[in-house]
């Protein structure tokens, strides 16, 4: 079988006892990054051969790992932080699976979009998730379309875009939507940045340095 693992976004203490029984019990764990999920496996006292499965070598290693599993091996997939295939490697992996007719079991748990949807106060009956716009192809044609639709959209951004990007969506007519800014999600440096999406861009330029990763959630057409 394969298992999908959702590992801790921020606190350690947010992965669930099953997650932690599941990597204890399975054969071997594919890790974004094994360094990372190293460091959360010496944590729980969890001794588990590991191997790396990421965005550059996931095609390369996608048949080897297709025929571990039909040979009986159960394994673990999990990402850096959050739910593997949300924006990080486990969709090929999947679909291959499938196709194999191999069993899957993904495991409920940490995710930054839902908890930074809630705590943005926006509309969060129905939402849109983009996760990461294009850097550089499409970003604005992109930025339109998610600036017509009438439900809150949520984008993944990294410390170093955040403010371009809330310039973009100002600049495209979303000045005055509201928005907030969710940094450092579960961790001890927490924060929401609220406000519309022009007063959001000012608050992070006022601070000295924008750090983490940033979730950002603004308010759909319909709700203005």
């Amino acid at each position: 079988m394969l298992y999908l693992i959702p590992t801790p976004i921020g606190n350690l203490e947010d992965i669930t006892i099953r997650a932690v029984n599941t990597l204890k019990s399975v054969d071997k764990i594919l890790a974004e990054d094994t360094r990372t999920t190293g460091h959360l496996l010496k944590h729980y006292g969890i001794q588990k051969p590991m191997d790396s499965y990421h965005i550059h070598n996931e095609h390369k290693k996608l048949a080897s790992i297709i025929q571990l599993l039909k040979e009986g091996l159960n394994i673990a997939l999990v990402s850096d932080a959050g739910t593997p295939g949300i924006s990080d490697p486990g969709f090929l992996l999947v679909r291959s699976a499938i196709e194999n007719e191999i069993e899957l079991s993904c495991l409920p748990g940490p995710s930054a979009i839902i908890p930074a949807l809630v705590m943005s106060g926006l509309p969060c009956d129905k939402f849109y998730f983009e996760g990461f716009l294009p850097n550089k192809k499409g970003r604005q044609t992109r930025i339109k379309r998610l600036l017509d639709l009438e439900v809150t959209f949520i984008l993944y951004e990294s410390p170093y875009r955040v403010i371009k990007t809330l310039e973009q969506i100002l600049e495209l007519g979303g000045g005055e939507r509201l928005a907030c800014c969710g940094r450092e999600i579960s961790k001890l440096y927490e924060e929401n940045i609220r406000g519309t999406v022009h007063d959001v861009i000012n608050m992070l330029k006022s601070k000295q340095q924008v750090k983490g990763e940033f979730v950002i959630c603004v308010e759909g057409r319909g709700s203005l």
